[in-house]
C-alpha cells in the first residue's frame, strides 16, 4: 500500500501542529503506526490522499450514522449555506431541533445546543452543581466526557481516597471535587454516597461505555445508580455523546428502560458537523441562564449548518427506522470475527450493543477498566495492521469501538471477515 503521501503530510503537520493532529487518537501513536490522510468519503468508504480505499469503521468517531455524504445531509447543507453560515442569534431550526430531540428522548423536556461533548457534559455537570448547592460528582474509570478539567480525574490509591489528576495542568483542587469508582460496581459507587452524603451533586456515567472499548451496562447496575440518586437527591446525569439515537431510536435509556434527570448528546445529532446539546426536566433546565442563575454561553451553538445537517440526520432515522437492519449487520459482523476467533483457538471477547462493538483480545469477562486494560494490546495492533492493508479501516486503539453505519452493506461485512480470517491467519 502506497503511503507517501500521507506520510509527507504528517511530517509537516508535526511540524506546525503538536503531535501532527487536533484530536491524540488520529495520531496512530497507540498502533505504532503513522496516520493515513482522508481526502474524502462516500457510503461506507473513505478515500486517502494516496489513493487507498478502505472500507470505514470508525464513521468520523460515530456520528456518520447513515455513512459518508448522505445526500439528504448534504442537499440540506446546501439549501442552507445559501443563507448564511452563522447570525449570533436565534433561528427557526433550532425549535425543530429542540422538538425532535424532546420527541425522541422522553425524559429530555428542555434542551439546550452546544457545540461539542466536551460542552454539553461540562455544562450539564454545572447545571446539576447549581441545581443542588453541592460540589462533588462521581464518575467511572475508562469513561470518558471530554476535555474539562474536573472530568479529566483518576481514582487515588485506596477506595476512599480522593481523586487525583489525570493529566497535566489540571489542579489538584478542582478534581478533589471528583470521585471516581470502578464502572459496574455498585457497592464502590455507595462507598463514595457514604463517604459524602450531603455533598454529591450528581453521578455522570455512559449508560454504554464507549471509550474504552464498548462495555454495556452489567445487569442492575443502571436501576442502582437511578435509585442512588433517588436516595440522596442527586442528579443522575448519562452522557449519551456517543449512544444517542445510534444504540436504539431513543438512546440507550430507552434500551434499559431508565429516566435520568439529564441527558448529555452529540455526533449522531450533528451528522457530521460540530453539534452536541444538553437537556432534561424543565425543573433542572429552568435553572440555566438567562432563566435561571447558571451562566451557560456559546457564539456558535446552533450554527444553522450544523444543526440542518442534523436535523437532515435526524429525520431520516425517524423516518426510515434503520435499527433492525443495523442490528442484522452488526450481529453477522460479531458472529462472523468470533467464529474465527474461537476456530483459530484465539482468545477473545467481543462487547457489542446495537452497532457499537469491540473486539478484544481477551478471555473475557470485560466489564471494568482493569479488564480492559489487561487485554492483549500487541495482538490487536498486528490485527489492526494487517485490516488496514487489507482496506479496513478501523479505530486505531484496542481501546476505541467500532460503528456500523446504514451504508454498510452484507457484502462490507462478509469481505470485513474475511479480512479478519487473513489477517489472523498471518499475524494473530
Amino acid at each position: 500500500m502506497n503511503t507517501h503521501n500521507s506520510i509527507s503530510l504528517f511530517e509537516k503537520a508535526c511540524e506546525l501542529i503538536p503531535g501532527g493532529v487536533n484530536s491524540p487518537v488520529r495520531a496512530f501513536k497507540s498502533v505504532g503506526l503513522k496516520p493515513h490522510f482522508i481526502k474524502s468519503g462516500k457510503g461506507c468508504r473513505i478515500v486517502d490522499e494516496d489513493g487507498n480505499e478502505f472500507i470505514d469503521y470508525v464513521c468520523s468517531w460515530g456520528p456518520l450514522i447513515l455513512g459518508h455524504c448522505h445526500p439528504e445531509v448534504l442537499d440540506s447543507l446546501a439549501r442552507v449555506m445559501r443563507d448564511g453560515t452563522s447570525f449570533g442569534a436565534p433561528t427557526k431550526r433550532e425549535i425543530e431541533m429542540a422538538e425532535i430531540i424532546c420527541s425522541m428522548i422522553p425524559s429530555i423536556e428542555m434542551v439546550r445546543l452546544v457545540s461539542s461533548g466536551t460542552e454539553a457534559t461540562m455544562s450539564a455537570i454545572r447545571l446539576a452543581r447549581g441545581f443542588t448547592g453541592r460540589d462533588m460528582i462521581i464518575k467511572f474509570s475508562g469513561c470518558y466526557h471530554g476535555h474539562s478539567d474536573s472530568l479529566l480525574a483518576r481514582a487515588g490509591s485506596g477506595a476512599a481516597t480522593f481523586s487525583i489528576p489525570d493529566s497535566l495542568g489540571v489542579p489538584s483542587c478542582v478534581v478533589e471535587q471528583t470521585l471516581v469508582a470502578p464502572y459496574n460496581d455498585l457497592d464502590a459507587t455507595r462507598e463514595k454516597f457514604e463517604l459524602c452524603p450531603d455533598r454529591i451533586a450528581a453521578i455522570i456515567v455512559e449508560p454504554v461505555a464507549g471509550n474504552m472499548g464498548v462495555v454495556p451496562p452489567s445487569p442492575g447496575f443502571l436501576q442502582g445508580l437511578r435509585k442512588l440518586c433517588d436516595e440522596y437527591a442527586s442528579v443522575l446525569i448519562f452522557d449519551e455523546v456517543m449512544t444517542g439515537f445510534r444504540v436504539s431510536k431513543g438512546g440507550a435509556q430507552e434500551l434499559y428502560g431508565i429516566t435520568p434527570d439529564l441527558t448529555c448528546l452529540g455526533k449522531v445529532i450533528g451528522g457530521g458537523l460540530p453539534v452536541a446539546a444538553f437537556g432534561g426536566s424543565r425543573k433542572i433546565m429552568e435553572c440555566l441562564a438567562p432563566v435561571g442563575g447558571v451562566y451557560q454561553a456559546g457564539t456558535l451553538s446552533g450554527n444553522p449548518l450544523a444543526v440542518a445537517a442534523g436535523l437532515a440526520t435526524l429525520k431520516t432515522l425517524m423516518r426510515d427506522d434503520p435499527y433492525h437492519d443495523l442490528e442484522q449487520k452488526s450481529a453477522r459482523l460479531e458472529n462472523g470475527i468470533r467464529n474465527i476467533l474461537d476456530k483459530n483457538k484465539i482468545k477473545n471477547k467481543i462487547n457489542r450493543v446495537g452497532s457499537m462493538m469491540s473486539v478484544f483480545f481477551h478471555p473475557g469477562p470485560i466489564e471494568n477498566y482493569d479488564q480492559v486494560l489487561s487485554s492483549d494490546k500487541q495482538k490487536f495492533n498486528r490485527f489492526f495492521a494487517s485490516m488496514l492493508e487489507q482496506g479496513i479501516y478501523l479505530a486505531p486503539s484496542a481501546f476505541e469501538a467500532w460503528f456500523i453505519s446504514t451504508a454498510h452493506s452484507i457484502d462490507d461485512i462478509d469481505l470485513t471477515i474475511k479480512c479478519a480470517q487473513d489477517s489472523l491467519d498471518e499475524y494473530v
